[in-house]
């Protein structure tokens, strides 16, 4: 693996719009090599645009940002060539073979056939990659399609690595499979920064930037955002046959005991006030139970994201 020495990827007050609409908006921070760093928001939130200028395929208007020792606006070619990216369009070519992918990857970036016959057996181990050489991209299930795309991304070794929603559509056992790749690399010390809507894979990540319209709302490990979200209890209630059909009125509606928010069946309480809480789970019939519950991460992006 190419190394760089210091932070493997900054970004500095990052801002670039598209007519009047500004797709990032003042963006900063740092990641560590050997660091898995996720963003997570909502479609339209910045995190696509936020990665494209890491890699080197949009020039920001203001701000600065630096991958792998190089700066994107005054050498996005050196940036390319020191980094892996896999978007969220499938990114291979369908009419080919798994092999004639990874051999086009390898020339792509210059690399001497013994290196890419090397890296090929490496990756292909690594990610257990059991399907035919010469099988063609298009008739691969989705989840052995995404592994060939990650091998494909990283064959010329790269420090750092883009993965933008690389686990949407596969099952979750690929998904599962693709995370310990993820792992793996990172292990390596490798910088990997992610963006996904999957919660159990944002919880996987060091740390974990929010973005809402373009900014960073929030940047913690998962543990941190969590603690942050929720400094009082979340209360989860479970209404039962015979509850007062204007139980969310009648005990909730003056919005003092906290903030309640729908989760299927169920409802979450983030609790804003302990003393007006524990006056009132007093008089809560049986037929709405409470009781106190540890925060998950899709109650973090409810609370800070689109509340």
């Amino acid at each position: 693996m190419n190394s760089a020495g210091g932070a493997a990827g900054t970004a500095r007050d990052l801002t670039i719009s598209f007519g009047g609409f500004k797709a990032v908006d003042g963006v900063s921070f740092s990641v560590a090599p050997g660091e898995i760093f996720g963003f997570l928001g909502a479609n339209g939130a910045g995190k696509t645009t936020t990665i494209r200028i890491l890699c080197g395929l949009l020039i920001p208007d203001s701000g600065e940002a630096r991958v792998a020792g190089v700066d994107v606006r005054t050498d996005p070619m050196g940036v390319k060539a020191r980094v892996g990216y896999m978007s969220q369009r499938f990114t291979l070519y369908n009419d080919l073979s798994i092999e004639e992918n990874l051999d086009f990857a390898g020339r792509l970036h210059r690399m001497d056939e013994d290196t890419i016959f090397r890296r090929k057996k490496e990756l292909r181990e690594l990610a257990g990659l059991d399907a035919a050489p010469d099988a063609l991209v298009r008739d691969l299930p989705p989840g052995i399609k995404q592994s060939v795309a990650l091998a494909a991304a990283t064959l010329h070794d790269p420090p750092v690595i883009f993965l933008d929603e690389p686990t949407t559509g596969v099952t979750p056992a690929s998904r599962r499979g693709f995370w310990r790749l993820i792992r793996h690399l990172a292990g390596e010390g490798r910088a990997v920064f992610v963006t996904t809507h999957y919660m159990d894979e944002a919880e996987q990540c060091g740390r974990i930037a929010l973005m809402r319209a373009g900014r960073i709302i929030a940047l913690d490990s998962p543990e941190g955002l969590k603690r942050s979200a929720f400094p009082l209890p979340l209360i989860e209630i479970a209404p039962a046959p015979g509850a007062p059909g204007n139980w969310r009125e009648r005990y909730f509606g003056d919005g003092q005991a906290g903030v309640l928010s729908p989760h299927g069946m169920r409802w979450h309480l983030a609790v804003k006030d302990a003393g007006v809480w524990e006056a009132l789970v007093r008089e809560l019939p049986p037929t709405l139970p409470a009781r106190s519950i540890v925060p998950s991460l899709e109650d973090v992006f409810i609370r800070m994201v689109e509340s």
